[in-house]
């Protein structure tokens, strides 16, 4: 019974956190930060307890759609939550808590799904399957700094010192952070791709191999960026467009195929 409620405390602790952001925007004084850390804090424990649970059964491990895209949100909170505590993020944490919630809500509305998996019966898959999301969730915090980069920038340019703006970390801090998460998350990848076709016997069979292909696709994408900005300085609306475009194949790669699989065509039938 008590597990059942974490869902709606970690909604509540999101929205929460997300409100405070939000509403102190402009304030002299700035967001409280120890109200919202607590907020968000009691959010993702809550988050996390619930994900436990629903993830892990003595039948195996549930990794359903909604499973696995709470788990990533969890991953994702977590880790600009972290970043938050030494680096100003307060452009990216109501986006991050919010899409957080929204994951929550879902859990609360939509009828629980049942994917079992048994990857205890092979290490080698469970290790490569902790790497892939990991290295996802690194290229979308990638992604998300280089939203506060873009902001930050055009800020600067138009010499827009409002209030609210001085908060927000130095750029060369913020672009110095994107670029540093995008190569340890494009590590990852490239070793996620070497596993798979490595140690896994289907992995070119016909399931896999759009997920591989676009995978693929994006890794060149991040390989390329990481190339042109340390040998050619490429940043700002290249940067931009090249760090979507590898996180958009990388997150269709990863969720188009089971989402079309388990909703879309389980929906029409």
């Amino acid at each position: 019974m008590v597990v059942e409620l974490l869902p709606g405390v970690a909604l509540v602790g999101y929205l929460l956190a997300t409100g405070m952001l939000l509403s102190r925007l402009v304030h002299p004084q700035g967001p409280n930060y120890k109200l919202m850390f607590s907020a968000a804090l009691l959010a993702i424990v809550c988050h996390m307890l619930f994900l436990a649970d629903s993830i892990f059964a003595d039948a195996g491990q549930n990794f359903s759609l909604l499973n696995v895209i709470s788990l990533v949100c969890w991953l994702i909170s977590t880790a600009i939550t972290i970043t938050a505590l030494r680096t100003p993020t307060v452009l990216l944490l109501p986006i991050v808590y919010g899409f957080s919630a929204l994951t929550q809500l879902a859990v609360l509305v939509l009828p629980a799904e049942v994917q079992m998996q048994h990857f205890e019966q092979s290490p080698i898959l469970l290790m490569h399957i902790i790497v892939a999301f990991v290295a996802y969730t690194l290229l979308i915090v990638a992604t998300l700094h280089s939203l506060q980069v873009n902001y930050i920038s055009k800020k600067l340019k138009q010499k827009d010192f409002m209030l609210g703006n001085q908060f927000l970390p130095p750029l060369l801090q913020v672009e110095q952070l994107q670029f540093r998460v995008l190569l340890l998350g494009t590590l990852l990848l490239g070793l996620t791709l070497f596993s798979g076709a490595a140690f896994t016997d289907n992995w070119l069979d016909a399931q896999n191999l759009h997920k591989n292909i676009l995978s693929s696709a994006a890794f060149l994408v991040f390989v390329l960026l990481l190339w042109g900005h340390a040998q050619l300085g490429w940043r700002g609306r290249l940067a931009i467009a090249l760090t979507f475009t590898g996180s958009i194949l990388l997150t269709l790669a990863y969720f188009g195929s089971r989402f079309v699989r388990e909703v879309m065509l389980d929906r029409l039938g």
